[in-house]
């Protein structure tokens, strides 16, 4: 063995040696274990805790899922309101949480592009210190393959990666004896044992039950709610259509005659209320892992994060999905519970996104990150510490032609096309009413222009090339 393999051992056996002498002796780890729960389009009105939270706004809608498994999390440790993805859309904002950097840095700008095989992620460092990893569920970093099992040699860090597949969103998953498990059509739905949510929730709770002598880092990711909006009963059909709420955008984008616009508003509910079930079948799913850690007794000594890749428009602005430029998509759920460091019922206010992940958590954990990260650590406000903070999230649109800036008062987005976005985060929260042209809003126009340039130059991103002639109008501060 060379030196550096002598020592990686040497410094993951000291690791496990400490780990395994507190443990059996009852008293706190020296290091926590790490559990993310990752989802897939999930909207923080879908989540009780945000739901209430966006209530106090008018024309946002009423809770429509109780989620108490989701929201004790908010209860026993912090809840983000103010988190946002980078990216809405599945692969780039994947690669920010698990390498903070943005999309070009990481490589895997848009669907369906592998990330850079040299990107160092939260794996890959908790890795190297001691800690037994692992994943199971959608990965969708690995290029085109579908479903793409990985395999260790592309895993990325996570040494237990069986259960790992590329991309899909299939209802049912059968585990073989040998070789890769097998998926059905889409329109085949599992039972308790074989739908998706459940099937990776049972390999969760197996790889918790391991007899271990080191902490332990597991991501599960949850290919739900994510369409196809179908689900196993009793959730299929637990919640009402005729209680779904239209948003009041939604008629932006009628068209034809009474009946064809009645027939859209009946599938949208009917959308809607399988979403809900599709929820409500996480949160439930959320409880079993839970439970697993408290008989375990390990849960007060687990890190648990609680989050999504980007939200689901489900008919605002006559949209599904993501990856346009409103609001919903981007702003998403995020819960983290550790009592060690975290106080219960801790409300975090400031912006926080993707590409602050990594180095958040890491901080939190005292274990150093790679430098490469182009984000934050804002491990200090879960905490509870005061310290100096920029409210700003930015976007860095997959198609490279557009960018922006969400600021607690407004959303930016700047267009290669010249088609920009203003929006008042505060006056028009259903985002009906461009400002852009509007000359009442050219100093903020000019400020929250500059900003945008700024950060682009800053992090080298590609949108650069055509944000020169932004730059170049009258009244925008020149910046290098």
């Amino acid at each position: 063995m060379n030196r550096r393999g002598f020592l990686k051992a040497a410094g993951a056996a000291s690791m496990s040696l400490a780990w395994s002498n507190t443990t059996m002796g009852q008293t706190k780890p020296a290091q926590p274990n790490l559990l993310i729960i990752h989802t897939d389009q999930l909207s923080c009105w879908a989540v009780s805790a945000y739901a209430r939270e966006l209530n106090q706004t008018p024309n946002y809608e009423k809770v429509l899922v109780e989620t108490p498994y989701i929201d004790s999390l908010a209860k026993e440790g912090a809840t983000l309101y103010n988190f946002f993805t980078n990216s809405a859309v599945c692969t780039p904002s994947r690669g920010c949480l698990l390498t903070g950097r943005y999309p070009h840095a990481h490589g895997a700008y848009r669907n369906n592009i592998e990330m850079n095989r040299d990107e160092v992620t939260i794996a890959h460092i908790l890795n190297r210190h001691g800690y037994e990893t692992g994943y199971a569920g959608k990965w969708h970093l690995d290029g085109e393959p579908k479903p793409g099992w990985v395999g260790v040699e592309r895993s990325m860090g996570f040494a237990d990666c069986r259960f790992m597949f590329n991309r899909g969103h299939w209802k049912k998953i059968v585990e073989k004896s040998e070789g890769n498990p097998e998926v059905s059509p889409y329109q085949v739905i599992g039972d308790r044992k074989t739908y998706t949510t459940d099937w990776l929730t049972d390999k969760t709770i197996e790889f918790i039950q391991k007899p271990r002598s080191r902490p332990f880092f597991y991501m599960v990711s949850i290919p739900d709610p994510h369409t196809p909006f179908t689900v196993r009963e009793p959730y299929m059909t637990m919640y009402d259509p005729e209680k779904m709420i239209v948003p009041n955008t939604f008629e932006e984008s009628a068209s034809g005659n009474t009946k064809k616009r009645q027939g859209n508003v009946e599938a949208l509910k009917r959308n809607k209320a399988r979403y809900c079930g599709l929820v409500k079948c996480i949160d439930d799913n959320v409880g079993r892992i839970l439970d697993c850690l408290k008989k375990k007794h390990i849960l007060d000594e687990t890190i648990i994060v609680f989050t999504t890749d980007h939200g689901e428009y489900m008919g605002e602005h006559g949209l599904y999905g993501k990856n346009q430029w409103y609001r919903t998509a981007y702003q998403i759920p995020f819960l983290i519970r550790w009592p060690e460091k975290i106080k219960a019922g801790t409300a975090i206010r400031q912006f926080i996104t993707n590409v602050d992940f990594q180095q958040t958590l890491l901080g939190l954990m005292e274990v150093k990150p790679s430098g490469r990260e182009q984000g934050r650590d804002a491990s200090p406000l879960l905490r509870g510490e005061t310290v100096e903070w920029k409210d700003e999230a930015m976007i860095h649109h997959s198609s490279l032609e557009s960018t922006g800036i969400f600021t607690p008062d407004y959303e930016l987005v700047l267009k290669s096309n010249g088609n920009h976005m203003l929006f008042s985060r505060l006056n028009d929260p259903e985002q009906t009413k461009n400002l852009s042209n509007n000359p009442e809003y050219k100093n903020v126009m000019k400020e929250l222009t500059e900003r945008i340039i700024k950060h682009n130059i800053n992090v080298d991103a590609p949108a650069i090339s055509w944000l020169k002639s932004e730059a170049e109008k009258p009244g925008v501060k020149h910046i290098t």
